[in-house]
C-alpha cells in the first residue's frame, strides 16, 4: 500500500500538478519561499524527501520566529512580576502541510502554524514558593574593586530568581553560563593552581560559594563541589566553591518534594543569597559556620 502511494504521488509531480515555489507566510506576510527541487533527492528519480535539509530549513525557521517564554520573578522589592508565554513553531503541523506540497498538492501558500509555550513558573507558583526562607548566607566583598564587583554583580543577577524543581538539578556554570567579555565580565583576580592570575570573571567563585553556603544550609544535596587550591578571605576554610567554565562545577539536586527558589542580590559590599521554599516543605537545614569578618 505504502508504494502504491509513492507511486501515485510520483505520478502527480510528473504530471505537474503542482507549483513550484511555496510562500512562507506569518500573519499574513511572506518570510520565505520554498522550492520543492531545493529538497528532493534527485539522484533516485524519484520525490524523495531530503529530510536533514528539511530539518535545517524548519530549524531555521524556528529559531527565527520562535519567542522564549519569561517566567514570573520578583523584583528588588519582592512584587511579582507577571510571567510572559513564549511561541514557538508546530513542528509537526508544518511538516504535515509541506508533505502535502512537496508530494503534489496545488497550495501555493503556508501560513506558519504557531504553538504557545507557557514558561515553568508562573505568577501563582512563585507566589507559594517565596514564602518561607530555608537557607541562607552573606558574604561580603571589597566594592572599591570595581572590575571584580561588576564579575559578582553579574552572576548573582544570572542566579536570582531562579526555581530548582523537586528531582531537578542545578549546575552553576549552566545558569550563569560563559563569562565572556561580550556579556560584560571584566578581567579580575582568580587563583590557578595555587597562584593569583587575572581572568575574565574573576570574582565569580564568591557568588557559587555563597550559593553553596546557603544550599547547604537549607539541607539541600549537594552533587559537586570543590574547593580553592588556596584559602580565600571571604569564606570560612573548606567551605568555599570554586568554579570555571572549562573546569570545576557547583552542582545540587533538589531532594525536596516542593520547588525552591533562589534569591541573590548584593547590598553595598554584601552578597546575600536566600533559598525560600513552600510553607508545605518538609525540610532539614543545616548548621553551617558563619563567614569571617
Amino acid at each position: 500500500m505504502f508504494k502504491t502511494l509513492i507511486l501515485g504521488l510520483f505520478l502527480m509531480v510528473q504530471q505537474g500538478n503542482s507549483p513550484d515555489r511555496l510562500a512562507i507566510t506569518k500573519d499574513g506576510q511572506t518570510v520565505a519561499t520554498m522550492n520543492r527541487e531545493d529538497f528532493a533527492l534527485t539522484q533516485t528519480g524519484l520525490p524523495l524527501l531530503n529530510s536533514q535539509k528539511f530539518n535545517q530549513f524548519l530549524d531555521q525557521l524556528d529559531k527565527q520566529f520562535s519567542v522564549a517564554p519569561e517566567n514570573a520573578s520578583l523584583d528588588q522589592f519582592g512584587v511579582i512580576i507577571p510571567e510572559r508565554p513564549g511561541s514557538r513553531i508546530h513542528r509537526q503541523a508544518f511538516t504535515e502541510q509541506f508533505y502535502a506540497y512537496f508530494f503534489g498538492s496545488r497550495k501555493k501558500n503556508l501560513e506558519l502554524p504557531i504553538l504557545t509555550v507557557y514558561p515553568k513558573v508562573d505568577s501563582e507558583l512563585l507566589g507559594e514558593i517565596r514564602s518561607l526562607r530555608i537557607g541562607r548566607y552573606v558574604t561580603s566583598f571589597n566594592s572599591r574593586n570595581k572590575k571584580r564587583s561588576n564579575n559578582i554583580q553579574l552572576a548573582t543577577l544570572a542566579i536570582n530568581n531562579h526555581v530548582v524543581f523537586p528531582g531537578e538539578k542545578f549546575s552553576f556554570n549552566k545558569v550563569v553560563g560563559k563569562r565572556t567579555a561580550a556579556k560584560g565580565y571584566q578581567r579580575a583576580p582568580v587563583i590557578v593552581k595555587g597562584e593569583f592570575s587575572e581572568d575574565i570573571g574573576g570574582g565569580i567563585c564568591q557568588v557559587s560559594s555563597t550559593l553553596y553556603n546557603a544550599i547547604d544550609n537549607a539541607g539541600i544535596k549537594i552533587l559537586e563541589r570543590f574547593s580553592h587550591t588556596r584559602k580565600v578571605p571571604y569564606i570560612p576554610p573548606g567551605r568555599d566553591a570554586t568554579v570555571s567554565w572549562y573546569g570545576p562545577d557547583f552542582e545540587f539536586k533538589n531532594n525536596y518534594n516542593q520547588p525552591i527558589l533562589i534569591r541573590a542580590r548584593t547590598l553595598g559590599n554584601l552578597l546575600i543569597i536566600t533559598v525560600y521554599s513552600s510553607e508545605n516543605i518538609s525540610y532539614s537545614p543545616r548548621k553551617i559556620p558563619n563567614p569571617p569578618y
